[in-house]
C-alpha cells in the first residue's frame, strides 16, 4: 500500500459516497426538515457502518460478496428496508409537530443498521475490494486503511448533502412546499432502487 494507491482508493470512495443513494437521499431530507445538528447522528452511524463492513468484508478476502444466497437475501431484504424508509419519509410531519418534538430524525444505530442492506454499499465494497483489495486478507492494514477512507469519504459526503438539505428549507417557506420536497425526495430513494431491481 503506497500514495498511489491511497489516492486510487480515496478517488473511488468519494466518487461512489458522494453520487445520490439511499444515504444522501436520507440526510438531505433529515437536513431540511431537522436541521444540520439532529442530522449528525444518522450522517455519522452511516460513515461507521460503512467503515465496519468494508473492514469486515476486506478482512475476510471478499468471501462473503461471492455467496450468491447472501447477495440474493442482502438485495431483497435492502429494497424491502429502503422502500419503507420511503414511505417514512414521504410521510414524515412537518411543521409543530417537529417544532415540537412529536416526530424525530433517523438515529445514529439506523444510520449504521441501514448500511447491512444498503444495496449500493455493497456495489462500492465489491468495487473496492476487487480493485483495490488484492492479497489483504491476513493483512489487517489493507482493511484498516479501507475503514478509514471509505467510512471518512461517507461521512463527508453524508454531511454535505445534509447542508444541501438545510439549504433548501431556508427556500422552502410553506409546510405544503416540505411535504411536496420530503415526496421528491422519497421519489428519488425508490429510484435508487431501480438498479438493483435490474442486475
Amino acid at each position: 500500500m503506497d500514495w498511489t494507491w491511497i489516492l486510487a482508493a480515496s478517488s473511488f470512495a468519494f466518487a461512489m459516497a458522494g453520487t445520490p443513494g439511499p444515504n444522501n437521499t436520507m440526510v438531505t431530507a433529515s437536513g431540511a426538515n431537522y436541521g444540520f445538528r439532529r442530522t449528525l447522528p444518522v450522517a455519522t452511524g452511516m460513515g461507521i457502518g460503512v467503515a465496519v463492513i468494508i473492514f469486515t468484508v476486506a478482512a475476510a478476502g471478499g468471501a462473503v460478496l461471492s455467496e450468491p444466497r447472501v447477495h440474493l437475501a442482502l438485495k431483497w431484504i435492502g429494497v424491502a428496508y429502503l422502500l419503507w424508509l420511503a414511505w417514512r419519509i414521504a410521510t414524515a410531519p412537518v411543521g409543530l409537530a417537529v417544532e415540537r418534538g412529536r416526530a424525530r430524525p433517523f438515529t445514529f444505530i439506523e444510520g449504521a443498521l441501514l448500511q447491512l442492506v444498503n444495496p449500493k454499499l455493497w456495489v462500492m465494497v465489491a468495487g473496492a475490494v476487487v480493485t483495490y483489495g488484492g492479497g489483504a486478507a491476513g493483512d489487517v492494514s489493507v482493511p484498516a486503511a479501507f475503514a478509514v477512507i471509505f467510512g471518512g469519504a461517507t461521512l463527508v459526503s453524508t454531511l454535505a448533502w445534509a447542508g444541501v438539505g438545510v439549504g433548501a428549507a431556508r427556500f422552502i417557506t410553506r409546510k405544503e412546499s416540505l411535504k411536496l420536497f420530503n415526496r421528491a425526495m422519497a421519489l428519488l430513494l425508490v429510484l435508487s432502487l431501480v438498479p438493483v431491481l435490474f442486475e
